[in-house]
């Protein structure tokens, strides 16, 4: 009797617990949002909510959700991987829009504070370079590198940097990457540069060399419950608005 009681306790200790995890909204965001929605999150946290985010590329981030991964809401950086999910019917009806936007820069080191460019005239990348490496996000993945690509290709640079180009995991790596020295430039979001001291905007893309950084937000219809739809409430709200610009972000 006295074992059957002990384990009728232990087991109702553990409802509240299995309770609280089922209610657990998890975003999957693009890492260029990290800091942001890190922020978003503490604020609707303290309100009693109960979120936290999962950060990588825009296209790791699909593949997780196309694979079972339980995402309640989707940001990503670019329009092509929430097309991606929207075209296999995963998102919600009426969730997508988009949440905020951003731009293209080329950064460095502050410490190579002789790196001048200039996209509006012919730029000498090779002198500039030499054996030195240019990171970028994985195109195929990576919005950031996408737009880096695009960019790049669209000044008639890409071919002649190959030899200098290696491609990173995510944005945020592109950043580690430049502010540990360990490549002499990186092409990252203008507000992935702000959020790393130890790194200076050398130049930034013409917005008419590659597509429109825009990130759309959207709730993933086979995890959407109440709990999901009050994050994403709170995430379109003005309230969290005003954080996304803090970070220097454009509002939609």
């Amino acid at each position: 009797m006295r074992k059957s009681l002990i384990l009728l306790i232990s087991l109702l200790t553990l409802i509240p617990a299995v309770s609280f995890a089922a209610d657990k909204v998890i975003i999957f965001a693009a890492a260029s949002t990290t800091n942001m929605i890190d922020e978003v999150l503490a604020v609707y946290n303290k309100k009693g909510g109960n979120a936290s985010g999962s950060y990588a590329s825009s296209g790791a981030l699909v593949k997780q959700i196309q694979s079972g991964a339980p995402a309640g809401i989707f940001i990503s950086a670019n329009q092509e991987w929430m097309d991606k999910l929207e075209e296999e019917g995963a998102l919600e009806n009426g969730t997508r829009q988009n949440l905020v936007g951003n731009k293209l820069v080329l950064i460095t080191n502050k410490k190579n504070n002789n790196i001048k460019v200039d996209f509006s005239k012919k730029v000498d990348f090779a002198s500039i370079l030499k054996n030195e490496k240019l990171v970028i996000g994985a195109p195929e993945s990576v919005p950031a590198g996408q737009y880096a690509k695009q960019a790049f290709t669209k000044l008639g640079y890409w071919d002649s940097l190959q030899k200098n180009i290696v491609t990173a995991a995510n944005v945020r790596d592109v950043l580690s990457f430049v502010s540990r020295g360990e490549a002499l430039l990186g092409v990252v979001f203008g507000t992935d540069a702000i959020a790393d001291k130890n790194v200076t905007v050398v130049a930034e893309f013409p917005s008419n060399t590659h597509d429109d950084i825009s990130y759309p937000v959207a709730v993933i219809k086979d995890n959407s419950n109440n709990e999901v739809k009050k994050l994403y409430n709170f995430l379109i709200s003005d309230e969290a608005k005003k954080i996304y610009e803090k970070y220097g972000f454009k509002v939609y």
